[in-house]
Order: C-alpha cells, then sequence, then structure tokens
C-alpha cells in the first residue's frame, strides 16, 4: 500500500491531468477497470476517460487549478479544489445553441473523492455546481 502522502500527490497529479486533458497520465494513475462520475463525467474504464479527457471544452482558456488534499487514510483520499478558466471560445449549449466568448472569467469549487487499489486511483467521485458556470456566464437569471 502507498503512503498517505502518496496517495495524496496521485490525487493531485490525477485533478492535474483531468484539466490539462492529459490523456497519457491515465495508465499510470488510475486502474483499467476505475470507475469515476460527476457533472460532464461518466467512466466506467481507463479507456472511458481517456475519451472524457479528450473531450475537452474548447470554450475555455487560461485554466488554473489549485488543489488542497483534506483527508487521505486507508484506501480513500479527498480533494478540495478551485478551478478559474476564462470563456475565450463558442460554448455549445443543449438544443445546439451556442454562446460567442464572453472574455468573463469564471470560478469554479469542488470536491474529489478518490478510491484506490495499491498506488492507482480506482473509483473517483466529484462534486461541483455545474450550474454555477452558467450563472456566471449570465445564462441563468432571476425569476
Amino acid at each position: 500500500m502507498t503512503s498517505n502522502a502518496a496517495r495524496a500527490d496521485i490525487l493531485t497529479r490525477a485533478l492535474r491531468a483531468r484539466v490539462d486533458g492529459d490523456g497519457d497520465a491515465i495508465p499510470e494513475l488510475y486502474t483499467d477497470d476505475v470507475k469515476a462520475w460527476g457533472p460532464a463525467l461518466s467512466a466506467s474504464s481507463a479507456a472511458d476517460l481517456v475519451t472524457e479527457f479528450k473531450r475537452q471544452d474548447e470554450a475555455f482558456s487560461e485554466v488554473m487549478l489549485d488543489v488542497v488534499p483534506l483527508d487521505v487514510g486507508g484506501d480513500f483520499a479527498c480533494a478540495e479544489w478551485h478551478v478559474t478558466m476564462t470563456h475565450t471560445g463558442p460554448l455549445v449549449l443543449a438544443g445546439g445553441a451556442t454562446l460567442e466568448p464572453t472574455g468573463v472569467r469564471i470560478n469554479v469549487h469542488g470536491t474529489t473523492i478518490a478510491e484506490f487499489r495499491d498506488e492507482k486511483i480506482c473509483g473517483l467521485r466529484q462534486y461541483w455546481d455545474e450550474l454555477s458556470i452558467f450563472e456566471q456566464l449570465g445564462l441563468l437569471t432571476d425569476g
């Protein structure tokens, strides 16, 4: 079993790989049968994760990630994170409508829980408010 510090590092590297769209990091960080879910993410294998990582949204750039591991023990690690990004490309919405770039800087806060098998992540759950992005872009109105 890997140390708590090593698992915190693995989770942080996995979150950075997701933000960077680095599918090449998946075999090193995840088991082949990894299960992952969260807003805008669903995977039941490492191959599914590669597909998800390649499906980067080109609507946002200047993406910055801050990660703070909160609790690591046994087979689990939890981290809180903050992403900032700028809306610089067309964003395709449900129904095919497109929101042209606004230049708005977006802030998203979330939590990720990882389950480990040996030194790799075998389960990943992410929690964040996907609608907060739409709210910051002015797509949600009161009333």
